[in-house]
């Protein structure tokens, strides 16, 4: 190619001059201007410089490039119509653009992608082979575990078996031995007797020789010494008694009988050998109406067996659980150190809520619905001192089995007193519980920063139920403490972890744990959730816990402020999740090895619970059917409670049932734990009941059934306003009083005949007035002689409704004839008085 000139060059490329001269001055070629020629060495030095510039080194531009595109445009033009009838040019610009790659480098990264795949195949094949040869020794370090096991159980069997054939050689050497023995002895008795009985004949053949030394020769005739017939036998009759060998035995049988927690009159009838009429005519006789298959409970049977005459001893049905907890307790871990459980007790409204708030730093009773506990709260402190589990229970009367409850599962109770209150009845009931659980008692005198204090009228009203302070000479050791300033709290703890110090406080934190079930609710989302406090071992998660009739893993843990943990030791109040139900508060609780027995036990004690609920059920409908026979039908509330916790439902249901009456009563169709259902509902709307919700709602479903069948529910979140609203509904059911008062008083002065009317007094109405329409006596020296009705009343001859005090009238008595002057004639009027229940 000849040289040419750069605006020739720039006109080739199809780029602009001035760009072609700044490239030719980077690539270091240099020219004068765009009229200046440029070489064909100068060209191929300005392609490297730009093959370089754009990532391309010299072995890639030798090879070419390895992605090539075309471009091609294409113009036409095409005539349309336009309006008017003019024709318009439309031009048409057609842009093609095509890429071509060379096939070299599409193999290449083909081969690159399938080297990584065979890389990572291979890889895989390894790992295959790696975890299929674990698994080959695993399978065969099982198989060789199972043949050890095999060839130890063969050579056990081989040497029981060996011990046993000793033990029958043995017998039967013995044995052998014992024959030859009893047949030696029998032939020597043999020969004993042939040498008696041989002597015996020396002895006659001696006395038959005659004097002269000849033996007597007996000659028969002949007859004699023919041969006889035998004779035919004649048949003996044996003589055997027709009686059987049973008789009636002369005196009673008494037999002991075991009887269960449970019993079917049947069952109970096979033990005593008594047919099951008797037992159903003998219940009878008790005032029980029962059939064959009817379940008795514990006290029914014990009193039927003892009225028959025999000896009642009952038993129990727990061997197996019994055996489990004594596995579980037989733990050879040492025991250590542990932490006091304190139980905060009083009378409502005393503080204790706000004193543990103190403690705590923290505001729980701020949150209580209408200020008041109405749960058993527990919470583990750390204090300076050192850490404390407490207790909270609530002081409202219709908590006694929370409170029960805190001070059996307790090591110390805290009564706490108000100062200016003094002692109040749950106050007392508080030191009662303490004494029946065997507890120590501190007593905190609260509010003393009140101006209306007085502590030493607490203490001598405390002293008159035997708690008497250690300044006085007594045992207890009390502690003046204000929850709203903090005045005496530290001298509280020191007064505690020194009473803890005393009582030596240790269990063991090994082994599995056990512990009491404080409270138990169901969550939407969480499910049932327990309250568990442990007394001995570690509950950690995952063990199977055993609480009452439920069963579960423990899937979580947490503590009192909501922290999931993963173990809890002694003393350590936890909410476990994982049972299958809600168990009831109190009801101890185990961790087991064996899933398969917690389950047996679990099946054993809901079997039992349900039947000795069914008997109880039953003995208080027949109960119910006498009282009804003897009194007439008794009205009734149904009342179906569903609350939030366990022991809030217990405290409504103790409560609703000390409600006094005779003639109404309240009847808890069910007492569960849980939002209302729509089959709560369906229940309440068969049974005629009131749904009674306490800190519960009703579902979507539930509230739209409740509509539908018109069943009365009613929310609560203070458990007073609940016994209130039921002790109202009650009062509605009573028949009302029936009360007379005097309306007036009129005294007869004269008596006259009438032919319509018979007998007319003439009276003078003294007090009130007297009406037409009201009943009557007739009184005769303050004595009532005729009850009755009036038959007219008149004012002069005019007939009057109603005569005033002060004024004259004239008194028809209907069916009396017998009005003599100086009588009285008293009115009166019956109104009826709505009763309540005190």
């Amino acid at each position: 190619m000849s040289d040419v000139t750069v605006s020739q060059f720039a006109e080739v490329l199809k780029v602009p001059v001035d760009r072609l001269l700044i490239q030719l001055e980077k690539a270091g070629i240099k020219v004068a201007g765009a009229d200046d020629s440029i070489s064909d060495d100068s060209k191929m030095e300005l392609l490297t410089f730009l093959r370089k510039s754009h990532g391309q080194d010299a072995d890639n531009a030798a090879m070419g490039p390895r992605k090539i595109s075309l471009k091609r445009k294409s113009h036409t033009e095409l005539r349309l119509p336009g309006p008017q009838g003019r024709a318009r040019t439309v031009s048409v610009e057609v842009r093609r653009k095509r890429t071509y790659v060379k096939r070299d480098d599409l193999e290449k990264e083909a081969k690159a992608k399938q080297a990584e795949l065979d890389k990572i195949r291979a890889e895989e094949l390894a790992e295959k082979s790696r975890q299929e040869e674990e698994v080959r020794a695993k399978a065969e370090s099982r198989e060789e575990q199972r043949t050890r096991q095999e060839q130890e159980e063969s050579e056990r069997i081989e040497k029981e078996r060996s011990i046993k054939e000793a033990d029958a050689g043995r017998r039967v050497e013995e044995e052998l031995k014992r024959q030859q023995e009893a047949s030696e002895k029998e032939r020597q008795e043999k020969e004993k007797k042939h040498r008696e009985h041989a002597a015996r004949a020396e002895r006659d053949r001696k006395r038959s020789r005659t004097k002269y030394g000849r033996e007597e020769l007996h000659v028969g005739s002949l007859s004699a010494r023919r041969k006889r017939k035998p004779q035919r036998r004649r048949p003996s009759h044996i003589s055997v008694d027709q009686h059987h060998g049973f008789e009636m035995p002369t005196e009673p049988v008494v037999r002991e009988v075991k009887v269960p927690e449970t019993i079917s009159v049947g069952e109970l009838g096979k033990l005593m050998a008594i047919k099951s009429g008797e037992l159903i005519k003998a219940l009878m006789g008790m005032g029980v109406m029962a059939t064959i298959n009817q379940v008795l409970d514990q006290d029914t049977a014990l009193l039927l067996v003892e009225e028959l005459g025999h000896k009642a001893i009952s038993v129990s049905e727990n061997h197996m659980e019994e055996k489990l907890v004594e596995a579980a307790g037989e733990s050879e871990a040492e025991e250590l150190p542990r932490s006091p459980v304190v139980t905060v007790m009083g009378h409502v409204d005393h503080g204790k809520t706000s004193l543990l708030d103190h403690i705590r730093k923290s505001r729980v009773a701020a949150g209580e619905a209408g200020g008041i506990t109405q749960h058993i709260g527990a919470y583990s402190v750390e204090t300076k001192k050192g850490t404390i589990t407490f207790l909270d229970t609530p002081g409202h009367e219709a908590f006694t089995a929370m409170r029960a409850r805190g001070a059996r599962a307790t090591d110390i109770v805290i009564l706490v007193v108000a100062a200016d209150d003094g002692v109040m009845p749950q106050t007392i009931e508080a030191i009662q519980h303490a004494k029946v659980a065997g507890v120590s008692l501190v007593v905190a005198v609260n509010k003393i920063d009140k101006s209306e204090a007085d502590v030493e009228k607490v203490r001598n009203e405390l002293s008159q139920h035997e708690v008497i302070s250690e300044e006085w000479g007594g045992e207890h050791l009390f502690a003046n403490v204000s929850a709203t300033s903090g005045e005496g709290i530290d001298q509280l703890l020191d007064i505690i972890l020194l009473q803890a110090e005393v009582l030596e406080l240790k269990a063991r934190r090994e082994g599995p744990a056990t512990g009491i079930v404080i409270e138990s609710r169901l969550e939407r989302g969480r499910g049932p959730v327990a309250t568990v406090l442990v007394k001995k071992g570690t509950l950690r998660s995952g063990d199977i816990l055993l609480a009452g009739q439920e069963l579960g893993r423990v899937r979580a843990m947490f503590d009192h402020a909501g922290k999931a943990v993963t173990e809890a030791g002694p003393s350590i109040p936890v909410e476990v999740l994982g049972l299958s139900g809600t168990p009831a508060a109190g009801d101890d609780t185990l961790v087991v090895s064996s899933e398969r027995k917690a389950r047996e036990i679990a099946d054993l004690r809901r079997g039992r619970s349900r039947d000795v609920d069914l008997a109880s059920q039953q003995a208080a409908r027949l109960d119910d059917v006498f009282t009804q026979m003897e009194a007439g039908l008794a009205s009734s509330v149904q009342i179906l409670i569903k609350a939030d916790v366990h022991g809030s439902a217990e405290a409504i249901r103790d409560a609703l049932g000390k409600l006094p009456s005779d003639e109404v009563k309240v009847k808890i169709i069910g007492s569960t734990v849980g939002g209302i259902t729509e089959s709560d509902v369906h229940l309440a709307a068969a049974s005629g009941a009131i749904i009674l919700g306490f800190n519960v709602r009703a579902d979507s479903a539930a509230r739209k059934t409740i509509q539908e069948m018109g069943v009365d529910v009613r929310y609560y979140s203070v458990i007073y306003e609940a016994i209130d609203d039921v002790k109202d509904a009650l009062s509605g059911l009573l028949t009302p009083e029936i009360r007379e008062q005097m309306v007036g008083l009129a005294e007869v002065r004269e008596v006259f005949k009438s032919p319509s009317f018979g007998q007319i007094a003439g009276c003078l109405v003294t007090e009130g007035a007297v009406r037409r329409n009201n009943p009557i006596r007739v009184l005769r020296d303050n004595v009532v002689i005729y009850e009755g009705e009036l038959e007219s009343l008149r004012r002069f001859k005019d007939d009057a409704n109603e005569v005033r005090s002060g004024t004259e009238c004239g008194i028809g008595v209907r069916n009396y004839n017998d009005v003599k002057v100086g009588d009285q004639i008293e009115c009166y009027e019956r109104i009826e008085v709505a009763r309540t229940l005190e």
